[in-house]
Protein backbone atom coordinates (compact mmCIF):
# COMPACT_ATOMS: atom_id res chain seq x y z
CA UNK A 1 0.00 0.00 0.00
CA UNK A 2 1.22 3.55 -0.97
CA UNK A 3 1.63 6.54 1.11
CA UNK A 4 0.72 9.96 0.13
CA UNK A 5 2.82 12.96 1.20
CA UNK A 6 1.69 16.41 0.20
CA UNK A 7 3.95 19.47 -0.07
CA UNK A 8 6.77 17.67 2.05
CA UNK A 9 10.60 17.68 2.51
CA UNK A 10 13.22 15.05 2.30
CA UNK A 11 13.30 14.88 6.03
CA UNK A 12 9.63 13.87 6.31
CA UNK A 13 9.83 11.56 3.67
CA UNK A 14 13.19 9.58 5.54
CA UNK A 15 10.82 9.90 8.88
CA UNK A 16 7.77 7.94 6.62
CA UNK A 17 10.42 5.28 4.91
CA UNK A 18 11.20 4.50 8.53
CA UNK A 19 7.90 3.82 9.30
CA UNK A 20 7.08 1.89 6.68
CA UNK A 21 9.94 -0.39 7.00
CA UNK A 22 8.71 -1.39 10.28
CA UNK A 23 5.35 -2.02 9.48
CA UNK A 24 6.82 -4.11 6.44
CA UNK A 25 9.36 -5.72 8.76
CA UNK A 26 12.85 -3.31 7.54
CA UNK A 27 13.01 -5.18 3.93
CA UNK A 28 16.14 -2.18 3.41
CA UNK A 29 18.22 -4.72 4.62
CA UNK A 30 18.62 -6.66 1.83
CA UNK A 31 18.52 -3.48 -0.06
CA UNK A 32 22.13 -3.47 -2.23
CA UNK A 33 21.82 -0.09 -4.25
CA UNK A 34 19.69 3.07 -4.80
CA UNK A 35 18.00 3.28 -8.42
CA UNK A 36 17.09 7.23 -9.14
CA UNK A 37 14.73 7.35 -12.33
CA UNK A 38 14.51 10.54 -13.78
CA UNK A 39 11.47 10.20 -16.02
CA UNK A 40 8.29 12.57 -16.71
CA UNK A 41 4.76 12.07 -15.62
CA UNK A 42 3.64 10.45 -19.01
CA UNK A 43 6.49 8.00 -18.76
CA UNK A 44 6.45 7.32 -14.89
CA UNK A 45 4.35 4.44 -14.44
CA UNK A 46 5.94 2.32 -16.99
CA UNK A 47 9.67 3.03 -16.18
CA UNK A 48 9.06 2.91 -12.59
CA UNK A 49 7.30 -0.67 -13.14
CA UNK A 50 10.28 -1.60 -15.26
CA UNK A 51 12.36 -1.10 -12.30
CA UNK A 52 10.57 -2.76 -10.01
CA UNK A 53 11.21 -5.75 -12.25
CA UNK A 54 14.28 -5.12 -12.44
CA UNK A 55 14.72 -4.83 -8.73
CA UNK A 56 13.93 -8.51 -8.29
CA UNK A 57 17.00 -9.63 -9.51
CA UNK A 58 18.64 -6.70 -7.88
CA UNK A 59 16.87 -5.23 -4.55
CA UNK A 60 17.06 -1.63 -4.64
CA UNK A 61 15.39 1.79 -2.85
CA UNK A 62 13.94 3.11 -6.72
CA UNK A 63 13.51 6.73 -6.64
CA UNK A 64 11.43 8.34 -9.44
CA UNK A 65 11.96 11.76 -10.14
CA UNK A 66 8.76 13.77 -12.18
CA UNK A 67 9.99 17.86 -12.78
CA UNK A 68 6.50 19.81 -12.86
CA UNK A 69 6.40 23.79 -13.85
CA UNK A 70 9.62 25.44 -12.56
CA UNK A 71 7.36 28.38 -11.97
CA UNK A 72 5.43 29.24 -9.11
CA UNK A 73 6.28 28.05 -5.34
CA UNK A 74 8.43 25.17 -4.61
CA UNK A 75 6.46 22.27 -3.89
CA UNK A 76 7.23 18.08 -3.28
CA UNK A 77 4.77 15.43 -2.93
CA UNK A 78 5.69 12.66 -2.53
CA UNK A 79 4.51 8.61 -2.63
CA UNK A 80 6.21 5.46 -0.87
CA UNK A 81 5.49 2.28 -1.26
CA UNK A 82 7.19 -0.77 0.32
CA UNK A 83 7.27 -3.92 -1.09
CA UNK A 84 4.79 -3.63 -4.32
CA UNK A 85 6.29 -6.07 -6.41
CA UNK A 86 10.09 -4.74 -5.89
CA UNK A 87 12.35 -5.94 -3.58
CA UNK A 88 12.92 -2.61 -1.90
CA UNK A 89 11.50 0.26 -1.49
CA UNK A 90 9.74 3.02 -3.99
CA UNK A 91 9.81 6.73 -3.62
CA UNK A 92 7.89 9.28 -6.27
CA UNK A 93 8.79 12.16 -6.21
CA UNK A 94 6.86 15.26 -8.00
CA UNK A 95 8.49 18.57 -7.74
CA UNK A 96 6.96 22.47 -8.86
CA UNK A 97 8.74 25.57 -8.37
CA UNK A 98 12.37 26.37 -7.88
CA UNK A 99 12.82 22.88 -6.45
CA UNK A 100 12.85 21.59 -9.77
CA UNK A 101 16.30 23.16 -10.52
CA UNK A 102 17.84 21.76 -7.60
CA UNK A 103 16.10 18.16 -7.67
CA UNK A 104 19.54 16.80 -6.06
CA UNK A 105 18.80 18.88 -3.01
CA UNK A 106 15.74 16.75 -2.41
CA UNK A 107 17.13 12.88 -3.52
CA UNK A 108 20.39 13.39 -2.26
CA UNK A 109 19.55 12.85 1.72
CA UNK A 110 17.43 9.88 0.72
CA UNK A 111 19.78 7.67 -0.69
CA UNK A 112 20.89 4.42 0.73
CA UNK A 113 24.14 4.83 2.81
CA UNK A 114 27.11 3.05 1.83
CA UNK A 115 25.57 1.83 -1.27
CA UNK A 116 26.33 2.71 -5.37
CA UNK A 117 24.08 4.70 -6.83
CA UNK A 118 22.96 3.95 -10.34
CA UNK A 119 20.44 6.84 -12.45
CA UNK A 120 18.63 6.05 -15.32
CA UNK A 121 16.71 8.45 -17.66
CA UNK A 122 14.39 5.93 -19.45
CA UNK A 123 13.42 9.04 -22.29
CA UNK A 124 14.54 12.21 -22.53
CA UNK A 125 18.12 12.01 -20.95
CA UNK A 126 20.73 15.60 -20.33
CA UNK A 127 23.70 16.50 -22.79
CA UNK A 128 26.21 15.44 -20.89
CA UNK A 129 25.07 12.76 -17.69
CA UNK A 130 27.81 13.28 -15.94
CA UNK A 131 27.65 16.78 -15.33
CA UNK A 132 23.80 16.82 -14.66
CA UNK A 133 23.28 17.61 -10.60
CA UNK A 134 21.35 14.42 -10.32
CA UNK A 135 23.87 12.12 -12.35
CA UNK A 136 26.63 13.25 -10.85
CA UNK A 137 25.17 11.42 -7.30
CA UNK A 138 25.46 8.42 -9.45
CA UNK A 139 28.47 5.62 -10.45
CA UNK A 140 26.48 4.33 -13.00
CA UNK A 141 24.07 6.53 -15.17
CA UNK A 142 22.11 4.77 -17.79
CA UNK A 143 20.11 6.84 -20.87
CA UNK A 144 18.23 5.40 -23.83
CA UNK A 145 19.11 6.98 -27.29
CA UNK A 146 16.33 4.76 -29.18
CA UNK A 147 13.96 6.29 -26.60
CA UNK A 148 14.62 10.10 -27.09
CA UNK A 149 11.45 11.48 -28.23
CA UNK A 150 13.13 13.01 -30.93
CA UNK A 151 16.33 12.55 -33.40
CA UNK A 152 17.90 9.88 -32.47
CA UNK A 153 20.29 9.93 -34.14
CA UNK A 154 21.67 13.22 -32.59
CA UNK A 155 21.01 11.88 -29.28
CA UNK A 156 23.25 8.92 -30.15
CA UNK A 157 26.07 11.32 -30.95
CA UNK A 158 26.04 13.66 -28.20
CA UNK A 159 26.44 10.59 -25.71
CA UNK A 160 29.30 9.69 -27.34
CA UNK A 161 30.89 13.16 -27.54
CA UNK A 162 30.50 13.55 -24.04
CA UNK A 163 31.21 10.10 -22.84
CA UNK A 164 32.86 9.81 -19.10
CA UNK A 165 33.64 6.41 -17.08
CA UNK A 166 30.45 5.30 -15.77
CA UNK A 167 28.24 5.95 -18.91
CA UNK A 168 26.07 3.24 -20.57
CA UNK A 169 23.46 3.54 -22.84
CA UNK A 170 20.03 0.64 -23.42
CA UNK A 171 20.94 0.68 -26.95
CA UNK A 172 24.21 -0.91 -26.13
CA UNK A 173 22.51 -3.30 -24.17
CA UNK A 174 20.46 -4.23 -26.68
CA UNK A 175 23.59 -5.61 -28.11
CA UNK A 176 24.58 -8.62 -26.13
CA UNK A 177 23.53 -11.52 -27.60
CA UNK A 178 24.39 -10.00 -31.20
CA UNK A 179 27.84 -9.38 -29.84
CA UNK A 180 27.94 -12.99 -28.52
CA UNK A 181 27.38 -14.69 -31.35
CA UNK A 182 28.91 -12.66 -33.72
CA UNK A 183 32.76 -12.91 -31.23
CA UNK A 184 31.73 -16.67 -30.59
CA UNK A 185 31.53 -17.23 -34.83
CA UNK A 186 34.36 -15.43 -36.16
CA UNK A 187 37.04 -16.93 -33.17
CA UNK A 188 35.51 -20.11 -34.53
CA UNK A 189 36.23 -19.81 -37.63
CA UNK A 190 39.61 -19.53 -37.94
CA UNK A 191 39.49 -16.81 -40.46
CA UNK A 192 40.17 -13.26 -41.58
CA UNK A 193 37.43 -10.81 -41.95
CA UNK A 194 37.90 -8.21 -44.40
CA UNK A 195 34.65 -6.04 -44.64
CA UNK A 196 31.44 -6.35 -42.61
CA UNK A 197 28.28 -4.94 -43.01
CA UNK A 198 25.04 -4.73 -40.50
CA UNK A 199 21.32 -3.75 -41.99
CA UNK A 200 18.90 -2.48 -40.15
CA UNK A 201 15.88 0.32 -39.63
CA UNK A 202 16.82 3.51 -41.02
CA UNK A 203 17.08 4.98 -37.67
CA UNK A 204 19.01 2.72 -34.76
CA UNK A 205 21.82 4.04 -32.27
CA UNK A 206 22.14 -0.02 -31.88
CA UNK A 207 22.74 -0.53 -35.26
CA UNK A 208 25.17 2.48 -34.97
CA UNK A 209 26.65 1.25 -31.91
CA UNK A 210 27.09 -2.31 -33.80
CA UNK A 211 29.20 -0.69 -36.82
CA UNK A 212 31.05 1.04 -34.43
CA UNK A 213 32.13 -1.97 -31.66
CA UNK A 214 33.08 -4.09 -35.16
CA UNK A 215 34.95 -1.66 -36.90
CA UNK A 216 36.81 -1.17 -33.27
CA UNK A 217 37.56 -4.69 -32.69
CA UNK A 218 38.01 -6.32 -36.53
CA UNK A 219 39.64 -3.06 -37.83
CA UNK A 220 37.53 -3.15 -41.23
CA UNK A 221 35.47 -0.81 -42.72
CA UNK A 222 31.80 -1.56 -41.75
CA UNK A 223 29.16 -0.56 -44.15
CA UNK A 224 25.36 0.28 -42.78
CA UNK A 225 22.54 -0.69 -44.59
CA UNK A 226 18.91 0.00 -44.50
CA UNK A 227 16.20 -2.38 -43.84
CA UNK A 228 12.21 -2.00 -42.57
CA UNK A 229 13.06 -3.72 -39.65
CA UNK A 230 12.42 -4.08 -36.92
CA UNK A 231 15.37 -3.26 -35.35
CA UNK A 232 18.63 -4.81 -36.74
CA UNK A 233 17.46 -7.34 -39.12
CA UNK A 234 21.16 -8.85 -40.49
CA UNK A 235 25.16 -8.41 -40.14
CA UNK A 236 27.55 -10.34 -43.04
CA UNK A 237 31.44 -10.34 -41.77
CA UNK A 238 33.08 -11.06 -45.27
CA UNK A 239 36.38 -13.25 -45.64
CA UNK A 240 38.57 -13.46 -48.50
CA UNK A 241 36.65 -16.88 -49.42
CA UNK A 242 33.68 -16.83 -47.55
CA UNK A 243 31.14 -15.01 -45.37
CA UNK A 244 29.61 -15.24 -41.87
CA UNK A 245 26.04 -14.20 -41.33
CA UNK A 246 23.33 -13.31 -39.00
CA UNK A 247 19.89 -13.09 -40.18
CA UNK A 248 16.82 -11.93 -37.88
CA UNK A 249 13.58 -10.70 -40.28
CA UNK A 250 11.17 -11.18 -37.29
CA UNK A 251 13.37 -9.33 -34.53
CA UNK A 252 13.09 -12.73 -32.55
CA UNK A 253 14.56 -16.00 -34.47
CA UNK A 254 18.04 -15.40 -36.01
CA UNK A 255 19.75 -17.70 -38.44
CA UNK A 256 23.21 -17.63 -37.90
CA UNK A 257 25.34 -19.10 -40.80
CA UNK A 258 28.91 -19.91 -41.13
CA UNK A 259 31.71 -21.24 -43.40
CA UNK A 260 31.92 -25.57 -43.65
CA UNK A 261 28.47 -25.34 -41.00
CA UNK A 262 25.14 -26.03 -41.59
CA UNK A 263 22.61 -23.21 -40.66
CA UNK A 264 21.71 -22.47 -37.08
CA UNK A 265 18.56 -21.26 -35.94
CA UNK A 266 18.98 -18.78 -33.18
CA UNK A 267 16.76 -17.32 -30.19
CA UNK A 268 17.64 -13.41 -30.48
CA UNK A 269 14.78 -11.90 -29.52
CA UNK A 270 14.38 -8.24 -29.09
CA UNK A 271 14.25 -7.94 -25.13
CA UNK A 272 12.05 -5.99 -22.44
CA UNK A 273 13.70 -2.60 -21.24
CA UNK A 274 13.42 -4.53 -17.69
CA UNK A 275 15.43 -7.06 -18.87
CA UNK A 276 18.14 -4.99 -20.23
CA UNK A 277 17.94 -2.69 -17.13
CA UNK A 278 18.46 -5.29 -14.92
CA UNK A 279 21.78 -6.13 -16.93
CA UNK A 280 23.20 -2.87 -16.34
CA UNK A 281 22.41 -3.30 -13.32
CA UNK A 282 24.64 -6.49 -12.88
CA UNK A 283 27.79 -4.05 -13.14
CA UNK A 284 28.75 -1.15 -11.52
CA UNK A 285 32.20 -0.64 -12.73
CA UNK A 286 33.48 1.08 -16.52
CA UNK A 287 32.03 -0.43 -19.30
CA UNK A 288 35.73 -0.40 -21.17
CA UNK A 289 33.95 -1.85 -24.30
CA UNK A 290 31.71 0.31 -24.25
CA UNK A 291 33.86 3.13 -24.23
CA UNK A 292 36.01 2.29 -27.02
CA UNK A 293 32.93 1.74 -29.46
CA UNK A 294 31.75 5.04 -28.80
CA UNK A 295 35.48 6.39 -29.39
CA UNK A 296 35.04 4.46 -32.44
CA UNK A 297 31.95 5.77 -33.47
CA UNK A 298 32.77 9.46 -33.35
CA UNK A 299 35.88 8.87 -35.34
CA UNK A 300 33.68 7.20 -38.15
CA UNK A 301 31.15 10.25 -37.32
CA UNK A 302 34.09 12.79 -38.01
CA UNK A 303 35.31 10.85 -41.23
CA UNK A 304 32.05 10.88 -42.60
Amino acid sequence: MATELTDTNAAAIAVELLRARRNAGSPAMGMVLTLIVDTDEAGASEALDAARDASTEHPARIIGVIRGRSTGRSQVDAEISIGRQAAGETILLRLRGEVTEHAESVVLPLLLPDSPVVIWWPSRAPADPARDPLGALARRRITDCAAAPRNKQAALSTQCATFSDGNTDLAWTRLTGWRALLAAAWEESHTKVIAAEVTAERVSPSADLLRGWLSDRLKVDVTRRTSRGPGITSVRLMTRDDEISINRPDGRLAVLSTPGQPDRPVALKRRQVAELLAEELRRLDNDNVYEATVKRLRKLEEAG
